[in-house]
């Protein structure tokens, strides 16, 4: 008989990935008043960043470092010596800048390439999930991929949920802030607002590393290996807290700006909520 059992693990881990991701794609989705984007639409723009942004990433960061740690070698100064890749300094570039810059923009591009789909200011950020979970899903599920070879299935679904709460959700966000600030380039007219967010949603990436990595920094720094324990903890919670304030925070953006002055245009188009909180009106 043909052992399945590889098989069947590979099977839990791909939906371990990829059920939470696109519960968040279903979330972020019901966040619009005024009618829900198709599910083809959506899903077109997750693969583009499952299949598209996070394997061109991939490459290209390892091309990066590649380059770095020859110039590094090449010319051994000190003010080299981030570029080095195998070094501690050229992990936390790698970490720190390299990876906030490509990946954002290899997402923000599966934005600008669907833009001909896009029919509302909401749209943008909607857009930009959608295309941000997909490439968190398909990282989460090589990095959890990468756990099961090392630890075993329980480790490799320990992995993939603690990303799915913390990474996956950042991915999301930070290309969706990207969003709203294409949108707004195009249907505000506000120059330099495209760009203006993608420096935002790579800030966004580089803070949520730097809260994943606080472990890591307090060793660097020279302080008790002890305290770094305590460290990877707290900057495990800060990252996740991090992570789901700015989906909420997203989902905030993309209900008001789904119909901008809704609220004080008429009643009618008030969200219910909205609508019952409204004190009754004297004749």
């Amino acid at each position: 008989m043909v052992d399945l059992t590889g098989f069947e693990d590979l099977i839990i881990l791909a939906l371990t990935a990829l059920l939470p991701a696109l519960g968040y794609l279903l979330w972020v989705r019901q966040s619009e008043r005024l009618g829900h984007e198709p599910w083809s639409l959506l899903m077109r723009l997750f693969l583009f960043g499952a299949l598209g942004a996070t394997v061109i990433a991939a490459i290209l960061e390892v091309v990066i470092v590649d380059l770095g740690t020859a110039v590094s070698q090449k010319y051994p100064g000190p003010e080299f010596g981030f570029l080095n890749g195998s070094s501690t300094l050229g992990a936390f570039f790698l970490v720190l800048v390299v990876a906030p810059f490509v990946e954002e923009a290899l997402k923000a591009a599966g934005v600008v390439q669907y833009r001909s789909s896009m029919r509302r200011l909401a749209d943008g950020p909607v857009f930009g999930a959608a295309v941000g979970l997909g490439f968190g899903f398909f990282e989460t599920l090589l990095y959890g991929l990468g756990a099961f070879l090392a630890g075993g299935l329980a480790a490799g679904i320990a992995l993939i949920l603690v990303r799915s709460i913390s990474s996956v959700l950042l991915h999301g966000s930070s290309t969706a802030m990207f969003g709203r600030g294409y949108a707004s380039n195009v249907y505000e007219k506000k120059t330099g607002a495209a760009g203006a967010y993608y420096l935002l949603a790579v800030g966004m990436h580089a803070s949520f590393n730097a809260l994943a990595s606080l472990g890591a920094i307090v060793v660097v720094l020279g302080l008790p290996s002890g305290i770094g324990t305590y460290a990877d903890l707290i900057g495990l919670l800060a990252a996740i807290a991090f992570a789901f304030a700015a989906i909420e925070h997203v989902r905030t953006i993309i209900a008001r700006s789904d119909f901008p002055g809704a609220d004080a245009v008429h009643p009618r188009y008030r969200p219910p909520a909205a609508r019952r909180l409204q004190p009754p009106v004297r004749r």
